[in-house]
């Protein structure tokens, strides 16, 4: 593991800085420097002279706190044999994975535990300077849990259209609610939209 700090001294502050950089195997953009000794000359140049001492510190981006969070998070909440990583780029989507065999009982009823899980990863990601939506993912349940949401808003759909009236969905989180608008936006005969506040926010679907 690349150290997260080092102190160098030298004849001056950039080669100090030179040096602290070498041994952590990072560029000069990855780091904050802090400079505690200023070189001075001794007497003559020769005697008495002090080096110069700085402080090179990693840089953490916004994803690695997120996901220092999310790990010290899951441990907190008792979840054991469990793996915390980043996983692969979604679009504009920051993605955060979770995955082990008792990893699922972070999921909560309807996905609620999960939610409220990213919110707070987001607030974290956010405060750091990041830019992009969080996503987070417990043993794929997100994948799994948008096929079956596909497949219910088709078949809602087409029970509007037999019926003639507008139905109403489940009360959905930001994420869900998304998927059920994209899976029927290209119906020509459907519109979707959303009523109520949160956490209560539902989807409904009805005849353009």
């Amino acid at each position: 593991m690349e150290p997260q700090s080092v102190e160098r001294t030298a004849k001056t502050i950039e080669e100090a800085i030179n040096l602290a950089l070498s041994a952590m195997g990072v560029a000069r953009n990855q780091v904050d420097v802090f400079v505690l000794e200023e070189p001075t000359k001794g007497l003559f140049g020769i005697l008495g002279g002090k080096p110069a001492c700085v402080k090179v510190t990693r840089r953490i981006s916004p994803e690695e706190k997120a996901l220092a969070f999310l790990s010290e998070l899951v441990e907190r909440m008792g979840a054991h044999g469990v793996d915390c990583s980043v996983g692969e780029a979604e679009d504009e989507n920051f993605s955060l994975e979770i995955e082990g065999t008792d990893a699922s009982r972070l999921i909560g009823k309807r996905g609620h535990t999960i939610e409220a899980m990213q919110v707070l990863a987001a607030v974290v990601y956010s405060r750091a300077g990041g830019t992009r939506r969080v996503l987070l993912d417990v043993n794929s349940y997100r994948a799994k849990r948008r096929e079956s949401l596909v497949d219910l808003a088709l078949k809602l759909a087409t029970k509007a259209k037999q019926s003639g009236r507008r139905v109403i969905m489940e009360p959905m989180g930001a994420y869900e609610r998304r998927v059920i608008h994209m899976a029927l936006q290209n119906d020509k005969e459907i519109v979707t939209y959303s009523e109520g506040d949160e956490p209560f926010r539902k989807v409904i679907i009805a005849l353009r």
